[in-house]
């Protein structure tokens, strides 16, 4: 089964991921050196894969825009991206999706979902800063929520958001709550608790900030279905 990776010495590159997952090992730059990442990012772009790059900074890019040079770097949502082919599944599926913000403070992690989502070839709806202290700007634009196939709502603070939605469409809704707010928001915590616990049905709910992990499951919903 060696012939299934590449072993890097620091890492083991997971060149079979594709074929079971549909799309290639994705890289986590937190705790990586850019060189790391970069050996990491040109191993798999070798095999000829697209390669995505989740919490990265700068310094980081810099490193994997040196020996690939289509890089490009997504700042807010922390993000690189090599993409090297046109993915045919654009015309294959309706795959549209939504996200949903309760306020611009969790843009970063709902561009890390986003930027995530087209990567592997769904169409994204930006919908921010609709949070319920304001519901109105929520149900202004509620039919362009409900025309997605999967949405993903985005919340700090006490992480209320998720459960308005999923009281007023018929739709997947992945809830990703993030460390936004006040000391006893600790962190996230309160949202993810809010959010675990909700009563409106229908509702999945991914780790604080992975903005990652909600997009993907977004599109295991769409493929499946497709």
């Amino acid at each position: 089964m060696k012939e299934l990776y590449e072993d890097l010495g620091f890492a083991k590159v997971d060149h079979h991921r594709h074929r079971r997952k549909g799309f290639p090992e994705v890289i986590y730059c937190q705790g990586k050196t850019p060189q790391q990442v970069a050996k990491i990012a040109k191993s798999i772009a070798d095999k000829g894969h697209d390669v995505l790059a989740t919490r990265a900074d700068r310094k980081a890019y810099l490193a994997v825009k040196k020996v690939l040079k289509k890089a490009e770097f997504h700042e807010t949502a922390r993000i690189i991206v090599v993409k090297k082919k046109v993915d045919s599944r654009k015309s294959k599926i309706e795959n549209r999706i939504a996200i949903v913000t309760a306020g611009t403070s969790d843009q970063p992690v709902a561009e890390e979902a986003a930027v995530t989502a087209e990567f592997l070839g769904l169409k994204v709806d930006r919908l921010f800063d609709v949070g319920v202290a304001g519901i109105h700007r929520l149900v202004n634009n509620l039919d362009r929520i409900k025309d997605s196939r999967v949405v993903i709502v985005v919340a700090g603070m006490e992480g209320a958001l998720p459960s308005v939605v999923g009281g007023l469409i018929d739709k997947p809704i992945i809830a990703v709550p993030t460390s936004v707010g006040y000391g006893s928001s600790f962190k996230g915590l309160s949202a993810l608790l809010t959010m675990m616990n909700s009563c409106a049905p229908g509702i999945a709910v991914v780790n604080i900030d992975n903005g990652f992990g909600a997009a993907v499951m977004a599109f295991s919903i769409v493929r499946s279905c497709a």
